[in-house]
């Protein structure tokens, strides 16, 4: 059990496209565990191997239902996971433990059914809609190298770029 650094825009490793796992063995599953604890860590509902500085298709989601959440019940973990069908469109808010601080609505399938590996390697489809959707296509963007930010208008992605950049250079002068 360690909590990983995750990595923050405008790292450039959050561009990679990640590899198919071949085999899942004792790095993957630890990897795996990793990174369930770090996004707990993180208060957030979704992390993939690539925030955490791994070209692996393999990211953990735990996003709250409708019920009373409790943390792990709803744990889903994917290893290389595909969207095979999608339909509808939806706007909604989202953030990124890689790109803290901002938040920017992001057209999204409402609806998507993603096909892929559990945690013991066994295939699996999980039907979605609504946040568990657009959680999945987050993860999944972020595995093919993309950005919720990517996903904005020209000029929205420039704002939020340089309020990013301005950050950084004020952080620097405060140390």
């Amino acid at each position: 059990m360690s909590i990983l650094e995750i990595l923050k825009y405008p790292d450039l490793f959050l561009k990679t496209k990640a590899k198919p796992v071949s085999k899942m063995d004792e790095g993957i599953k630890r990897l795996i565990s990793d990174m369930v604890d770090t996004m707990y860590f993180a208060k957030g509902i979704g992390l993939a191997a690539t925030q955490v500085g791994v070209d692996k298709r393999v990211a953990v989601l735990d996003v709250p239902g409708e019920e009373d959440y409790q943390r792990g019940k709803n744990l889903i973990v994917i290893i290389n996971p595909e969207i095979v069908v999608h339909e509808g469109e939806i706007k909604y808010e989202e953030g990124c433990l890689s790109v803290p601080g901002f938040t920017a609505n992001v057209k999204r399938f409402e609806n998507v059914t993603v096909r892929a590996l559990d945690k013991d390697g066994k295939g699996m489809e999980i039907k979605a809609e609504g946040l568990l959707a657009i959680a999945l296509q987050h993860e999944i963007d972020h595995l093919d190298g993309v950005l919720f930010i990517d996903r904005l208008s020209k000029l929205k992605r420039d704002i939020i770029k340089r309020k990013i950049k301005k950050a950084i250079e004020d952080g620097k002068k405060r140390l």
